[in-house]
């Protein structure tokens, strides 16, 4: 099936006289419209967490008798993680935006939705196993004496480790936004159902 010429990139598909055009209704464009900025709300929610994820482990440093995050595998594992999805956040961000603003994706429309689907999935997944691991670590050093010498440190680290945990929830809620679309795009042929 074909989908609707507005949202398709990649060029005109009215080249064939029998081609004919499918009604959209401007409800339907709003539809599109409100769901793609859903989508963008929870991409900025993310991005944010993620940032916030990595500045509070990045900024993680006491006086040269304190822990240092960059001492552990697992808080440079977070740290990377979110910074990561920093970076990752942006490009999608700005491709919401492209798309809210000129009504086309930015790859052809095929690739865009299992672009958006697959790797909101691998980075959620990262978040999660990385905030797992930090988590378990946090654990460790709460059992042992470094968090009674510093308590700052582990109380900062925990915050770290919180905010990848919501940055998780976010992308998370993005990747059921965009397997919806892969799951209208295999129906419909069209990334939303109109």
């Amino acid at each position: 099936m074909r989908s609707p010429q507005p949202l398709r990139s990649g060029g005109d598909n009215s080249c064939s006289p029998s081609h004919n055009p499918r009604f959209h209704s401007t409800v339907a464009e709003h539809k599109l419209r409100r769901f793609n900025l859903l989508i963008l709300v929870f991409r900025l929610t993310s991005f944010s967490f993620s940032l916030a994820s990595s500045v509070f482990m990045l900024t993680n440093t006491r006086g040269s008798d304190s822990p240092h995050w960059y001492h552990y595998d697992t808080f440079r594992f977070v740290l990377a993680a979110n910074a990561i999805v920093v970076v990752y956040s942006m490009f999608e961000m700005g491709a919401s935006v492209w798309e809210i603003s000129r009504g086309v994706t930015l790859f052809p429309e095929v690739l865009q939705i299992w672009f958006d689907f697959g790797h909101d999935q691998v980075f959620a997944y990262l978040l999660l196993s990385a905030s797992a691991a930090g988590t378990s670590m946090a654990r460790t050093l709460k059992e042992m004496e470094t968090c009674r010498a510093s308590n700052a440190f582990c109380v900062q680290t925990d915050i770290a480790i919180a905010l990848g945990y919501a940055a998780f929830l976010f992308l998370g809620f993005t990747s059921l936004l965009t397997g919806f679309r892969v799951v209208c795009f295999i129906i419909n042929g069209s990334r939303f159902h109109l």
